[in-house]
């Protein structure tokens, strides 16, 4: 489960595969080029995470799936273009995308596949967050022209904070594919003994649990909020309206609570569109 929302449907361009992300309206943001990088790191993004949750093929399908990809990968640092990655060699070249972050998002994905991730311990899933999430964002931080250094402190801070807020939108989802990102120390603390996802989901005391992973969440967000503020340089514009849009569904859950029966938290087209205004469009 990769930190880009895979909620659109699959499509040909780069760009209308990302029309139905959470993150759409903040790349639509940048000038051309840098949303056109962007789109195409989301499609990349879009592809192997639809590999490692794809019902069908078998584990070792999805693994070999994944290895083809990582080759592919290698052969376009080698200067050749193999399979489906034709739309990042002007990314790559235009802003020096490394080849490490890519490799690491395939590897968060081979988390998924080998197999389903049940009550990590927070070490782990901080590890799962650093590559699904946490490597989007170091591309991400070349393609807004920040500077190395805050550039992959931001991406640390707000792909973890991203990220949790994505787990805990998707217990429920999560759950039925038999995965709980869910730490394991998180559920200790709420007196929760099984690691069983559609137990753990139907236990009121689940609530205690998600407000653990969110306290987390939001002190990311906070030393986010703090490097984007020193900031530079950069289009910072598209990162902070990424932080708005997902806190606001982090503080919608928090007031919500995680308790059983949960309704999935979505933002309204007028609440997503003033978030637009005031944090996208105005800085």
């Amino acid at each position: 489960m990769t930190v880009v929302d895979t909620s659109a449907p699959a499509a040909a361009s780069p760009e209308s595969q990302a029309s139905g992300s959470s993150f759409y309206a903040a790349m639509r943001l940048l000038p051309r080029r840098e949303r056109e990088a962007m789109f195409a790191i989301y499609a990349f993004c879009r592809k192997v995470d639809d590999i490692a949750d794809e019902p069908g093929p078998s584990r070792a399908e999805r693994t070999l799936a994944l290895e083809v990809w990582r080759a592919d990968i290698d052969s376009l640092y080698a200067g050749e273009t193999r399979g489906d990655t034709e739309d990042l060699i002007e990314p790559v070249g235009r802003f020096n995308l490394s080849k490490d972050d890519f490799v690491a998002i395939i590897e968060g994905m081979r988390m998924d596949v080998d197999g389903d991730i049940r009550a990590p311990s927070f070490e782990t899933l901080d590890l799962y967050c650093d590559r699904v999430a946490s490597a989007v964002g170091r591309l991400g931080a070349r393609v807004f022209g920040m500077e190395i250094g805050p550039g992959h402190d931001l991406a640390h801070h707000l792909g973890r904070a991203l990220q949790f807020t994505n787990i805990l939108r998707d217990l429920d989802e999560d759950a039925a594919m038999g995965r709980l990102y869910l730490p394991a120390e998180a559920l200790r603390a709420a007196g929760i003994l099984s690691d069983v996802p559609a137990r753990v989901i139907a236990d009121p005391a689940v609530d205690a649990a998600c407000r653990w992973l969110a306290r987390r969440a939001q002190e990311h967000y906070r030393a986010a909020d703090r490097i984007l503020d020193a900031a530079r340089l950069g289009r910072l514009r598209a990162p902070r309206l990424m932080s708005a849009v997902y806190r606001r569904i982090l503080a919608r859950m928090e007031a919500a609570g995680w308790a059983p029966p949960r309704m999935r938290v979505r933002l309204g087209k007028a609440r997503l569109a003033w978030i637009v205004l005031t944090r996208g469009l105005l800085g």
